[in-house]
């Protein structure tokens, strides 16, 4: 029976139909996957094409600063830039007449709804839709949205994790709008950035305790900045992330039950050809892929995200996208935004965004490296050389300081990149290790030499002016041991910034930001009280107090500092000796978040509460153990209802083939079906394997809900549940190499990775 003719139809009446037929020798993920792979070959990139510079199309969907001043008078704007700027409250009468300003503006766009937009303790975005449709006492229809409307709004707690913040029964939790980052348009709604919090004011998100580190470290670092230049008076934390991710055909996803449910393959024997020739790097993009980037930037810069690059990453079928630097927050929400954008973009054009860390084994993974710095509203990067002994100083102080916090704080640093998904990719060829270390090159290693070896006390001219760095360089010179990288090293200075590389795809940035945030704030005021009492009480002169201070703070920052190749086994035990953690695995790592120097360090910097540091740990832990069950379960039921019946399907073909041999041949057809007996053999092994595995894997599991402390049960789903993925996996992966490639089920390496 000839069922081509379904395959363009709704999907659900397709598989209705595809029930009432009896195939031989196949079944519904065997037909996708032939079907897709029939289809693909055909399919041609959907034209998209912009005619408008992308200048002048930038934010045009975004409410703006600029837009702001055209709608309301000037003490209503001035009111928000307090609020921006400073985090002042908004007065009730100059919110409805923003409110009114914003409904103005939306309607004007084509907006019907309005939500509040943030982003709940899943590791994506949340927002519910409400009409500006309103009906009067009259009856009579308008449009409403007030500066109530705005500022607040009452989403379900309940439905979000909490942490044991928020019980089942108590639902009550409240959105409120982050005037810092702009409102804008999607798909005719006018989405609202904000805070989302319990109705007992703890954070439920990754928004609030960012701004909080924000403003925490805006505070320390502008106190600092005073010593050289008395007209700062604000200090932005600046972000650009890079977004790694794969394209997989849609079609070809849907016959990987386990690339749906988890993000990653959990079965899958590598190709003949992976990335070992390193031919996809760099390399011309695909046409589809191209059209999806395209129309993605198109809607990308629509909404104010100033996407700047694109390019084929190392493994074939993944991708790279980065923006212009920005405010650490607005980036932050950029990100969210852009990771939202990319999933309803790439559906349009056939494709599945897969962010997951690791979703192919044997190939590079996906990071989201985070590239971090300091900028003064004076328009100076704090973590730029200068070319003056004063500009340098001022470069070292934000320079040494931030290397002291990570140092400081390395343990909790590795645990904000934690999760069961990186958990695959550090560590791995392609990678940072687990244990956090900084990078700074050999010409810096030199100059903080130089500074130790400065005298005590006050410094003379000489020595003052001897400290130029020039580390950027003078155009076209290029100074090799300041651009290159280490690309072992979890955290690099690269000129003007550190690059946090361990920060994994999937991640919200927020998360790993905001400790870097609050580590570097608290080390920030630590220095200047350093730097005060030497003024104080050593009677020194300001600049010869920071010297001093900075050397000091040297002696310390050398345990950190390494050069070398992160993946050596040497690093690991030379990092023992320096006292350097090496948490492996999410469970361990995440212990770091409940140390008592963690929590000071929040309460200190005002970014959490003991209770919301409690609340995000066990959030942590029970996703850790639900990612664990939900993989182990999906590869039970695969491996089960899938490869064992097909490898079963086979077998019969193979034992039909020798008892046809025996009958030609008679007692010597044992010599004709050799290569089959062993392979029905070699099935039959590899499948009671893979039952015994499940069985096990599933009394493994039983036996582990029954534990009630998250931590020895997210420990133990690690040691115990774990390791049968790999063995189950083992066992899938043989007899996809025996079995006839026209019964398996599954698409395979070769065609998720190659076929576009």
């Amino acid at each position: 029976m000839i069922i081509t003719k379904f395959w363009d139809t709704n999907l659900k009446f397709f598989i209705y139909k595809l029930s009432l037929f009896s195939f031989q020798n196949t079944s519904l993920m065997n037909y996708l996957r032939k079907k897709s792979l029939e289809n693909l070959f055909g399919k041609q990139p959907k034209s998209f094409e912009n005619d408008q510079k992308y200048s002048s199309l930038f934010a045009s969907h975004v409410f703006t600063d600029a837009v702001l001043e055209q709608y309301v008078n000037k003490e209503t704007y001035n009111q928000v830039a307090q609020a921006v700027n400073k985090g002042s409250k908004i007065n009730r009468r100059f919110a409805d007449q923003i409110a009114a300003s914003l409904k103005a503006w939306a309607m004007s766009k084509g907006a019907t709804h309005y939500t509040h937009w943030f982003q709940p303790l899943t590791g994506g975005t949340a927002e519910k839709h409400d009409a500006f449709f309103d009906l009067q006492s009259s009856g009579k229809p308008m449009e409403n949205f007030e500066g109530t409307q705005l500022v607040q709004q009452e989403p379900d707690a309940s439905s979000f994790p909490s942490g044991g913040i928020r019980n089942t029964f108590e639902a009550r939790g409240y959105t409120a709008w982050d005037p810092t980052s702009p409102a804008f348009i999607l798909d005719k709604t006018l989405c609202i950035p904000t805070i989302f919090v319990s109705y007992t004011g703890e954070a439920l998100d990754y928004k609030t305790p960012l701004l909080k580190s924000i403003q925490s470290l805006d505070n320390a670092a502008t106190e600092i900045c005073k010593y050289f230049d008395k007209n700062v008076t604000k200090v932005n934390a600046t972000l650009g992330w890079e977004q790694e991710y794969f394209l997989v055909d849609k079609s070809l996803a849907a016959s990987r039950p386990d690339l749906i449910i988890t993000g990653r393959t959990l079965f899958g024997h590598q190709p003949s050809k992976g990335q070992q020739l390193d031919d996809h790097y760099f390399g011309s993009i695909p046409p589809r892929v191209l059209s999806y980037m395209k129309e993605l930037e198109h809607s990308a810069i629509q909404l104010g995200i100033p996407l700047k690059t694109r390019h084929n990453e190392v493994a074939p079928g993944q991708f790279e996208l980065a923006p212009v630097y920005e405010e650490a927050n607005l980036s932050v929400d950029h990100n969210s935004l852009v990771m939202d954008l990319m999933r309803k973009i790439a559906n349009k054009h056939d494709f599945i965004v897969l962010f997951h860390e690791k979703p192919f084994e044997g190939i590079n993974g996906s990071g989201k490296h985070n590239n971090w710095s300091l900028s003064t509203n004076t328009g100076v990067n704090l973590l730029s050389p200068g070319k003056t002994p004063m500009s340098n100083l001022q470069f070292l102080t934000f320079f040494i300081n931030t290397i002291a916090a990570v140092l400081t704080h390395e343990s909790l640093m590795r645990a904000s990149i934690a999760s069961a998904s990186n958990d695959f990719r550090l560590g791995s060829s392609e990678a940072p290790p687990a244990i956090l270390s900084v990078f700074i090159g050999k010409q810096l290693t030199a100059v903080l030499d130089n500074l130790e070896n400065v005298s005590k006390g006050k410094l003379s001219p000489e020595e003052k002016t001897d400290l130029k760095l020039n580390v950027i360089g003078k155009i076209p010179e290029i100074l090799l041991d300041n651009t290159d990288r280490n690309r072992t090293s979890p955290f690099a200075f690269t000129g003007n910034k550190f690059e946090f590389r361990a920060v994994g795809s999937k991640s919200n940035c927020a998360k790993s930001i905001t400790v870097l945030n609050a580590a570097v704030a608290q080390q920030l005021e630590k220095f200047g009280k350093e730097v005060e009492d030497l003024i104080e009480k050593k009677e020194m002169k300001k600049d010869d107090a920071i010297f001093n201070a900075l050397r000091d703070n040297l002696k310390g920052i050398k345990n950190i500092l390494f050069e070398g190749d992160g993946y050596s086994d040497i690093w690991i035990e030379e990092a023992k000796k320096r006292g350097l953690s090496h948490n492996q695995n999410t469970p361990d790592a995440l212990t770091a978040y409940i140390s008592k120097k963690s929590i000071s360090l929040f309460e200190q910097t005002m970014v959490f509460s003991e209770r919301e540091v409690m609340a995000r740990y066990t959030v942590d832990l029970k996703e850790y153990i639900m990612r664990v069950q939900i993989e182990s379960r999906t590869l039970g039921d695969i491996a089960r209802n899938h490869i064992i019946p097909t490898a079963i399907k086979f077998q019969n073909v193979l034992i039909k083939n020798v008892k046809g041999l025996k009958e030609i041949y008679g007692n010597d057809f044992q010599k004709h079906a050799e290569v089959q007996l062993k392979i029905i053999e070699r099935i039959s092994g590899h499948i009671n394997e893979i039952n015994k595995g499940i069985v096990q894997m599933v009394e493994t599991r039983k036996s582990l809900n029954k534990i009630e402390e998250e931590y020895e049960k997210a420990h133990a789903y690690c040691e115990k549940v774990l390791p049968f993925l790999k063995v189950i996996r083992y066992h899938c992966d043989k007899l996809e190499l025996v079995t006839d490639d026209d019964l398996w089920p599954l698409a395979k390496y070769r065609e998720l990775l190659f076929c576009r």
